[in-house]
């Protein structure tokens, strides 16, 4: 029973997240979630209780996917600047191809709308990449000029800045691409000594 229950939280919170995602949450209704999902709106009031809950539950699970995904590129043996690099990646196919964190994402842009507290964003990827860049100094492989926390916020503006100019103009399907040439422009200014392009490849999916 407990199963069943869980089967249909994920199943309604993935209607929901794909609606939120297409439509936005203005445009999104609890009977077009019902629709969607094949379950009735009594189902969902059952589960979520509103709309805002529901929109709620979908942020939470769009912050929910980062922390196992960072404990992935960080916890290797791999130089810290590459496991940067490689985890950025990640998230890149992530918000490109996961339905939970891109309808996070934009429920988060309209979070005037929604009459509930959101969790805050960013912080945690600050924190994160700051320690990247810490790691990557006592491997000796960050510039001596650069200051990781100040680094780490600039990386992750401008990443999320690329996320934000590739979901405008062709919803994220050359992200990976534009990514790329973002790590070639970073790379080189925090790099102890900035290696040629084919010695850091960067890691694309075919």
């Amino acid at each position: 029973m407990q199963e069943r229950a869980e089967q249909t939280r994920r199943t309604l919170l993935e209607a929901a997240a794909s609606l939120f995602d297409e439509r936005g949450y203005a445009g999104t209704s609890i009977s077009d979630i019902a629709a969607r999902s094949g379950h009735t709106s009594g189902a969902i009031y059952f589960h979520y209780a509103s709309k805002e809950k529901l929109a709620l539950a979908v942020v939470e699970g769009h912050f929910a996917t980062w922390p196992p995904l960072i404990e992935q590129y960080t916890n290797t043996a791999t130089p810290a600047l590459e496991r940067l690099v490689r985890l950025s990646f990640a998230v890149a196919r992530a918000f490109r191809d996961d339905i939970v964190v891109r309808a996070g994402a934009r429920l988060w842009t309209e979070r005037t709308l929604i009459a509930v507290p959101l969790p805050p964003p960013f912080v945690g990827w600050i924190d994160a990449v700051t320690e990247m860049l810490e790691r990557a100094r006592a491997e000796g492989d960050l510039a001596p000029h650069i200051d990781p926390e100040r680094a780490a916020r600039t990386v992750v503006c401008a990443f999320f800045g690329v996320h934000t100019v590739s979901e405008a103009l062709d919803r994220r399907r050359s992200i990976e691409d534009h990514l790329a040439d973002l790590w070639a422009l970073l790379l080189p200014s925090l790099q102890t000594r900035p290696i040629a392009a084919e010695l850091f490849p960067m890691p694309r999916q075919a």
